[in-house]
C-alpha cells in the first residue's frame, strides 16, 4: 500500500498563536520556540506564516498569495487569548476548505476553549480541532483532515 501523503496546508494566525509549534509537532520535530520571520515551507507540506501578516491588514494580501499553493487553510487560534484577529467570514477569502485549530488548550479553561471555537466558526472554519502540543492531544483528528485519500 502506498504511503499516505498529507495535503498541503497553510497555517494562518496571529503571532504566538502556536503555528510553528504545530508544524514542529506534526512533523515530529523537537518543540522549540522559533519566531517565523517570513513564509516558510516545512517538510514540503506545511506553509508557516508570520503572525504579522494577519495582524497588519496591509500585509494580508501576502497570505492570500501564499495560500494559492495550499489545499487546506488552517486558521490557528490560541485557546488562552481573549479576542481574535480573524474577521467574520475570513475563510471566504481563500475559496478552499478551512479548518480551525484551537491551540494551547492546556493553558485555558472550558469557556476560553469554547470562545476560541466560536471565533473560528465566525471566521468560517467548517471543522474545528482542539489541540495541545504540550500534552500531545487533538492531533489524531487533525491528521485525518490532512491525509490525502
Amino acid at each position: 500500500m502506498p504511503e499516505e501523503k498529507m495535503k498541503r496546508v497553510i497555517l494562518i494566525g496571529r503571532s504566538m498563536a502556536g503555528k510553528t509549534t504545530l508544524c514542529q509537532y506534526i512533523s515530529r520535530q523537537d518543540l522549540k520556540y522559533n519566531k517565523t520571520q517570513t513564509v516558510e515551507v516545512v517538510n514540503g507540506t506545511m506553509i508557516d506564516t508570520p503572525g504579522e501578516y494577519l495582524e497588519r491588514t496591509n500585509l494580508r494580501g501576502a497570505l492570500t498569495v501564499s495560500a494559492v499553493d495550499a489545499d487546506i487553510i488552517l486558521l490557528v487560534q490560541p485557546a488562552n487569548e481573549a479576542g481574535t484577529m480573524f474577521p467574520p467570514g475570513y475563510s471566504s477569502t481563500f475559496a478552499k476548505p478551512c479548518i480551525g485549530v484551537v491551540t494551547k488548550a492546556d493553558l485555558a479553561d472550558e469557556k476560553q476553549i469554547e470562545d476560541a471555537k466560536q471565533y473560528l466558526r465566525n471566521a468560517g472554519a467548517r471543522e474545528i480541532v482542539v489541540t495541545s502540543s504540550y500534552e500531545g492531544t487533538g492531533f489524531e483528528k487533525l491528521m485525518e483532515f490532512l491525509r490525502k485519500s
